[in-house]
């Protein structure tokens, strides 16, 4: 798969959360523009490209802006990496950095983490309901631990206004992932304390997000790669 004008792209996935094994895919994801020009046709371009060996999903600069403003967890990773995890960190992709606070809504990053975080309880809850099986409690207990991280850097951010990509205590993911392996409903009181710790929490963020910072960085986008395309076009005297 070969994307141009990437804007911001990095390592997310287990790997960025410290949870990675042996086995563990690398997971990428990205941003990337399209050409300005482009998105004025009769067919406008495709907004996200995934691709497997490597593993990485790239998204254009405005779905991914819709995304972030939704609250979306996992397109909310790319602006808070760690630095090394970067791989590549243009400087649009550096102003966004910027702004990623102005992208963040008390209410939308509460129902989009303990939406995806009961989203997994349900996964690991209809996996548990067959025949158990060696491959059947990997899944559960890979569930068990996106529920947990969803729920600790989805409280993070709503009560502080940061996101702490790496965990702190790899290992307590790993034994509460065995945990619920063992009896899915374990999970349970976990993400109850968590919906009582959302409830009884004032968050620093505005209740909604500022979308006019997402809008005059994304009209930049748009006349920096349009002006690029003019300019090649453009006859030389």
């Amino acid at each position: 798969m070969t994307v141009t004008n990437i804007l911001l792209s990095g390592i997310v996935g287990s790997t960025a959360y410290g949870l990675a094994h042996a086995d563990s895919d690398v997971d990428r994801l990205g941003m990337f523009a399209a050409p300005t020009e482009d998105l004025h046709g009769l067919h406008t371009p495709k907004e996200s490209h995934v691709s497997t060996a490597p593993d990485r999903t790239l998204h254009e600069a405005a779905k991914w802006c819709r995304l972030a403003l939704a609250g979306n967890p996992t397109v909310m990773e790319l602006v808070w990496l760690p630095e090394e995890l970067y791989e590549v960190r243009t400087p649009l992709g550096e102003e966004l950095l910027g702004i990623r606070t102005t992208l963040l809504g008390a209410r939308r990053v509460r129902d989009a983490y303990l939406g995806y975080a009961t989203q997994q309880f349900r996964k690991l809850h209809n996996r548990g309901d067959g025949t158990p099986t060696a491959e059947t409690g990997q899944r559960i207990a890979k569930h068990a631990r996106h529920l947990k991280r969803l729920c600790t850097q989805g409280y993070e951010l709503y009560a502080t206004g940061e996101l702490t990509i790496r965990v702190d205590d790899p290992e307590s993911y790993h034994r509460f992932g065995r945990e619920v392996a063992a009896d899915p409903d374990a999970a349970q009181p976990l993400l109850r304390d968590f919906e009582e710790k959302f409830a009884g929490t004032r968050s620093v963020l505005p209740e909604q997000p500022d979308e006019r910072a997402a809008e005059a960085w994304l009209r930049q986008v748009r006349r920096h790669f349009y002006t690029e395309a003019a300019q090649a076009a453009t006859p030389p005297a």
